[in-house]
């Protein structure tokens, strides 16, 4: 996101063992091609689950890559080399409890919201280093979380449920949606920042993504069915809002349009995407571009791709 850095992304390595790594690419316009340098390429214990920049353009900001695994880390960036900041450790106990993903406010660029296998959500601060807030979330593990206002997040777990969280009242949590197929978890969920309304999930083993509206808890909004197999990764336009890309393992990326004025599916109407497009493999990951509003990145088998809307 910085404005003195030409455009990159930062992918990570998918190994059931001890030896992956992440590596930052920079993409060049005017080639279409990306570059590579290996000193930008670090080690990672286990597999990253999820990576994000600092998520600032203001160059005073410290560039910092945060990535989550067995623990949360951050990554201080140099021209020529990347170094470990900080390992961010908030198990109270001595058996380490794997981070499922991540979320940094945008907002308030201090704090990171992580979720974990062992039930809890802990809200970091970056500054200090420290843990801000942790609650149990979910009746199972929690696999996914995102801020979706100032002190507000959503979270999905293994029990099947979406639910709402104000760290003004740590004690409480509002359920939102729960799966329609019962003993299913939800793996996948993203808070629409352009329009906080409305909330995407994604089932396992589901070639269905379910769209929130939170004014209208309980009832889907929608439900974009048009994949032939089970999506894999969902992420709203940053800025327009009514836009949502999903990826799965039918090697299709789709575009929809999300909220028509005055639309409301049922499941009686089935939408359409407005756009696709197809890989080689089954697309594990997808990223809508905070900075260029018409790229989108997508991950499948070994291979990195910058779609343009």
């Amino acid at each position: 996101m910085r404005r003195d850095k030409k455009p990159r992304l930062a992918i990570g390595s998918f190994l059931e063992d001890y030896t992956n790594k992440v590596e930052l690419v920079q993409f060049n316009p005017d080639t279409a091609d990306f570059s590579t340098d290996t000193r930008l390429l670090f080690d990672h214990p286990y597999a990253p689950t999820n990576l994000m920049f600092f998520p600032s353009d203001d160059t005073a900001n410290p560039d910092i890559i945060a990535t989550s695994g067995d623990y949360l880390r951050l990554w201080e960036i140099h021209d020529d080399r990347i170094e470990l900041k900080a390992p961010l450790n908030g198990n109270k106990s001595e058996f380490n409890s794997a981070i499922t993903s991540f979320d940094w406010a945008e907002f308030d660029v201090r704090r990171i919201a992580t979720s974990s296998v062992d039930t809890t959500c802990t809200i970091w601060d970056v500054e200090r280093q420290a843990v801000d807030a942790q609650l149990v979330a979910h009746d199972k593990e929690v696999y996914d979380i995102s801020w979706g206002g100032v002190g507000v997040f959503a979270s999905v777990s293994g029990d099947g449920s979406v639910r709402v969280f104000d760290l003004r009242d740590k004690e409480r949590s509002t359920i939102v949606y729960e799966n329609s197929t019962p003993e299913s978890p939800l793996l996948r969920l993203e808070w629409n920042k352009a329009d906080p309304r409305f909330i995407a999930t994604v089932g396992m083993d589901s070639n269905r993504v379910v769209v929130l509206d939170i004014r209208f808890p309980t009832a889907p909004l929608m439900e974009l069915k048009k994949h032939k197999g089970s999506v894999n990764a969902i992420s709203w336009s940053p800025l327009i809002g009514r836009q949502l890309c999903s990826v799965g393992d039918d090697t299709r990326a789709l575009i929809w349009e999300v909220v028509p004025a005055g639309f409301r599916s049922d499941g009686g109407e089935e939408v359409e995407p407005v756009v696709w497009y197809g890989a080689t493999a089954e697309i594990n990951q997808v990223r809508w571009s905070l900075v260029e509003l018409d790229w989108i990145a997508i991950a499948f088998s070994n291979k990195l791709q910058l779609l343009r809307v």
